[in-house]
Formats: C-alpha cells, sequence, structure tokens
C-alpha cells in the first residue's frame, strides 16, 4: 500500500505565484526521488467550523489562504529514502530555503493508507 505524506499551510494570498513556483520544484524533487505523485490544493470552498477547521489549524490570518497538499509514495521504505535524498540534494536545499509562507504554522504529517482503490 502507498505511503502519504500531508500537509496544510496558510499562504499569504500576494505570494500565491511564488507558493505555485516552488510547489513545482518540490513536485519535481519528490518526483526524481520516488513520489508516485503529489497534490497541490488551493482553498475553494473550505467552511469555517465552530470547534476547529483548517484556518484555526494553521492560525490563518486575513490575507491568507489554506493550501491542502500531500505527496504519495509506493512505500514508507522509499519515503524515507525519498526524504532522505531530497534533503541531500543541493537544488532542494536552495529552492526551500526561503518559503513564501510561515512554516512554523504548516502542520504536516505521514500516514499509512488503510484503503485504497
Amino acid at each position: 500500500m502507498t505511503y502519504v505524506d500531508g500537509y496544510v499551510l496558510a499562504v499569504p494570498i500576494a505570494n500565491k505565484e511564488a507558493y505555485i513556483k516552488q510547489a513545482e520544484i518540490f513536485a519535481g524533487i519528490a518526483l526524481k526521488n520516488g513520489a508516485v505523485s503529489t497534490m497541490e490544493s488551493w482553498q475553494d470552498d473550505v467552511p469555517e467550523g465552530k470547534q476547529t477547521d483548517f484556518f484555526k489549524a494553521v492560525d490563518c490570518q486575513p490575507g491568507e489562504a489554506i493550501v491542502f497538499a500531500w505527496t504519495i509514495w509506493p512505500s514508507k521504505e522509499a519515503r524515507d529514502a525519498g526524504t532522505k535524498a531530497m534533503m541531500d540534494d543541493p537544488e532542494f536545499t536552495s529552492q526551500m530555503s526561503e518559503m513564501p509562507f510561515d512554516g512554523k504554522r504548516m502542520i504536516y504529517g505521514s500516514f499509512e493508507t488503510f484503503l485504497e482503490h
């Protein structure tokens, strides 16, 4: 079964194009290092919740939008090897050194797939 890295972050709307450019670079490097696919999604129909929601999860501020993204790997082992290779890749480290969003408010995690169709 596949293995998934997931991310939720708040991106300043003014930085949307810079974020898209960086996401393209990230995708190319991830795919080069074994990822099956990447997906980046810009906020469209995201409701505000009463107790919790995406906005609260990343402390989204006025003028920011939610990005929901994930990377699919063929296995946890492929993800571990791919992530290590990415961290050792000078292109990755140079391109990701300046993020067009506040990385401290990004939430992320890795997930073992239990159902896939």
